[in-house]
């Protein structure tokens, strides 16, 4: 296994986790069942705001092209925030969701890296669904907006496996880096379900 090999082992461990999380039921657990273009909006922009704030305080205390690197992703997101913000009125941002406590919680920075890769899976889906929300709702201009952040958090993406390439020492650092974001997918997927489920709601799909 090397770097580029990273992506595709996460979304092999995680195929059910992820798949779900890129259903419509996961906007609707974002929304608390709330499925209004206002909601939608601001848990999209709290979202991107806690992800911001994350990786700045990363920057803050890591080294070098490390923290430049997450310094970076920390900027984009705050631009996402602004712009989803942007149609908003007087939003105040609320609680951060639980993969993004999860990733607060990190420390070393193979683990951060980590943790950077499994929530641009995560985004993947989630602004998938913002996108198509919105498109549903003639609103072109706003699901294009979801969909333009998605070049972004491909290049959050490719930057992480670059970190990976040039922090792995060994083939147990890029397993870290695996756990470590199979750890995250997992935090967010398990918000999902006990959402849902406290709402009444079957988080498995219905065949």
């Amino acid at each position: 296994m090397d770097a580029a090999d990273l992506p595709q082992r996460v979304r092999d461990e995680q195929t059910t986790e992820l798949s779900r999380l890129g259903s419509s039921k996961s906007l609707y657990a974002d929304t608390g069942g709330d499925l209004e273009p206002g909601t939608v909006l601001a848990a999209a922009a709290d979202a991107a705001h806690h992800a911001a704030e994350t990786f700045e305080g990363w920057a803050a205390d890591g080294d070098d092209a490390v923290a430049d690197a997450f310094a970076d992703v920390a900027a984009t997101e705050r631009e996402h925030a602004d712009a989803i913000a942007a149609d908003l009125e007087a939003h105040e941002p609320g609680p951060a969701p639980a993969h993004l406590e999860h990733l607060a919680g990190l420390e070393r920075d193979l683990d951060r890296v980590g943790g950077l890769l499994g929530w641009t899976l995560v985004l993947d889906r989630k602004t998938g669904q913002r996108s198509g929300f919105f498109t549903g709702q003639a609103d072109p201009g706003t699901a294009s907006l979801f969909r333009g952040f998605g070049d972004d958090h491909e290049a959050h993406r490719d930057g992480a496996l670059d970190l990976a390439a040039s922090l792995a020492q060994d083939p147990e650092d890029l397993t870290a880096v695996v756990d470590a974001a199979v750890a995250t997918i997992g935090a967010a997927y398990g918000e999902f379900v006990e959402t849902l489920e406290d709402m009444g709601i079957n988080p498995k799909p219905v065949c």
